[in-house]
């Protein structure tokens, strides 16, 4: 590869990397600002809740409008509101303020992903080169979320929670003023569709009534009109997404991609793992720190060794298992991976945090299960689908990640308000982070049985 191409894929992999970073980062800083605003666990949660909302809820827009618009314009746009708002986070003086700030990190971050890949894919166009530059880009996405946690916890120690949002600003600008000059101009698209921003934007507003009437269920008594009203609104905005998508010339997505078994489970279980692994990130931050007691830099430095677990599995073991089982199965392999860790993580609940329990839950959670579950269900979400729709397959699998990010950790407030625990982190918690577990290997097994009755039926047909 030359010089010029082997920037583009830098300056591409430093947008995925920095979106990554963010969503990891900022989970041992919560107990530092929820401190500075005097805000409990469920208030502070907001700050991930708003951003996997707003990223998951327009990554599809951001896509389209990478297609109709321009992959450089999108993404010099993307990095240039992350940037701004990253600044305006790490200056917040109200935690208002810093919650809209992390919201429209969420939007600007939706912009960048899929750009920066669209830059990647259409810069690397023989085969072996692609794979070798997608493999870089996916890297830095991994490094990402791998190193969020440890930066962020040292970050927070050693200088406070505002530089885990101005770090970005930096790099971001450099990032910007090289990708003007670097990345090639865009070329007009004349086959591009239309998007249908209308229908993107009634999503995320019902999304975000939906979570917020969940997550106020608990005060449904004081404010009836407040939480019953969201409720409501978020159901009448969402049929009207469902109407869009019914009958518009161009819509957001074309739902005849749901007639595909393998995309409705790999999507459904792709939303039950946003909401148990940010769940776990959250809870995992808080135990270590306010219930055993760590630094921020010490937690963050505990949970190093489990990307390198991450990768060395990916590399290693991943690649052999992937040959005997098909991705269903596989997919039902990590998922097993996950109950574990949360068995083991609510075992450590009630023997007094035992280092080394805890530890090993993680393992299982962070280190092998989530490389094969985010391995096997990115597969099992294209694998039906026809090649040239590959791209959406892929952003609708993002998006339902993020969503159930967002309403699973609303889910998971709501009930630690409604039964209260004398832990900070509370086993009720980690018993619903089981129960997703639980789902998430239900569907799969289900699809597993149902695809081999299928493979029986054309059997004995034939």
């Amino acid at each position: 590869m030359d010089t010029r191409k082997n920037i583009i894929l830098i300056l591409a992999s430093v947008g995925t990397f920095v979106e990554a970073l963010d969503i990891a980062i900022i989970n041992l800083t919560i107990p530092s600002i929820q401190e500075q605003f005097n805000i409990d666990a469920g208030t502070v949660q907001w700050l991930q809740t708003l951003y996997v909302l707003f990223f998951g809820g327009f990554l599809i827009i951001g896509g389209k409008l990478s297609d109709q618009i321009g992959r450089k314009k999108m993404f010099l746009l993307g990095a240039l509101i992350f940037m701004l708002t990253s600044l305006g986070a790490g200056l917040s003086s109200s935690f208002e303020m810093l919650a809209l700030f992390r919201a429209l990190q969420g939007l600007g971050a939706a912009l960048v992903m899929p750009s920066a890949l669209s830059i990647v894919t259409n810069t690397f166009r023989e085969e072996q080169e692609r794979n070798r530059a997608i493999g870089v880009f996916s890297s830095f996405a991994a490094i990402g979320s791998g190193s969020g946690l440890s930066v962020g916890g040292i970050i927070s120690t050693y200088l406070s929670w505002h530089w885990v949002f101005l770090i970005n600003v930096p790099i971001l600008l450099i990032t910007l003023i090289l990708s003007y000059y670097y990345l090639p101009k865009d070329e007009k698209n004349e086959t591009a569709q239309k998007t249908d921003v209308i229908s993107g934007i009634l999503m995320v507003v019902g999304l975000l009534s939906l979570t917020y009437g969940t997550h106020e269920l608990v005060h449904i008594k004081e404010q009836p009109f407040l939480v019953i009203g969201s409720l409501v609104a978020a159901v009448l905005l969402l049929v009207m997404v469902f109407y869009r998508l019914k009958s518009v010339a161009e819509p957001l997505f074309d739902l005849k991609l749901f007639k595909h078994g393998s995309l409705v489970v790999s999507n459904a279980v792709f939303f039950t793992l946003g909401a148990f692994f940010i769940g776990f990130l959250f809870l995992i931050s808080l135990m270590l720190q306010k219930d055993m007691g760590y630094s921020a830099a010490s937690a963050g430095l505990m949970l190093v060794p489990f990307s390198i677990i991450s990768a060395l599995t990916a590399k290693f073991i991943l690649p052999h298992v992937s040959k005997r089982l098909n991705s269903s199965q596989m997919g039902g392999f990590g998922w097993s991976f996950m109950l574990m860790g949360g068995l083991l993580l609510l075992i450590s609940v009630y023997t007094g945090h035992p280092l080394t329990v805890v530890l090993l839950g993680s393992a299982c959670i962070s280190g092998v299960g989530m490389t094969f579950c985010f391995t096997a269900l990115s597969v099992m979400g294209i694998q039906d689908v026809e090649p040239s729709s590959y791209g959406l397959a892929s952003s609708l699998s993002s998006t339902s990640y993020f969503l159930g990010a967002g309403i699973g950790l609303s889910f998971m407030t709501l009930m630690s308000q409604i039964f209260p625990s004398e832990f900070s982190v509370g086993s009720l918690n980690l018993i619903i982070l089981i129960s997703y577990a639980l789902l998430a290997l239900g569907m799969l097994f289900y699809f597993i049985i149902k695809s081999l009755k299928v493979k029986q039926t054309e059997i004995a047909v034939s």
